[in-house]
């Protein structure tokens, strides 16, 4: 094998690890939001349920966050559509973000849904290329 074999193996390699992490990190993250989207929609945990009723937004508010998690994970599960449920579910920690600085303190709190959607933000900028075809197939109609 020659010096430029080895030099075009390498981004190859490097690139399935990529890859491999980025359906990881999808994988993980949607499982979580499912759950999480289940969990809202049936009021499984009686403290998220009390911290809807406390931000006073009425329960159709938390079946709203539910259906768009469950949504945005099963969307991260799916490859073609991966990068859309990534910005659904970086926009719900954005309103997590928001509530956890301004209506639910403490605001350490909102360290968690920001470190999230930094990281959702990646999988829909590494899934851009897809998701522009999906949103153009679907404005074309």
């Amino acid at each position: 094998m020659n010096a430029s074999n080895a030099l075009s193996v390498a981004p190859v390699s490097k690139s399935r690890v990529g890859r491999g992490f980025l359906w990881a990190g999808q994988i993980l993250f949607g499982l979580f939001f499912v759950y999480a989207g289940v969990n809202k929609l049936f009021g499984l945990q009686e403290e998220m349920v009390r911290n809807f009723q406390n931000l006073g937004v009425g329960v159709w508010f938390r079946h709203l966050v539910g259906v768009l998690e469950l949504t945005g994970g099963s969307l991260l599960l799916t490859p073609k559509l991966s990068g859309v449920g990534a910005l659904i579910l970086a926009s719900v920690m954005v309103g997590a973000i928001f509530t956890h600085l301004y209506l639910q303190p403490p605001a350490f709190l909102a360290i968690f849904p920001a470190i999230i959607g930094s990281i959702l933000l990646v999988i829909a900028r590494a899934r851009r290329p897809e998701t522009r075809r999906v949103l153009t197939a679907f404005s074309a109609k």
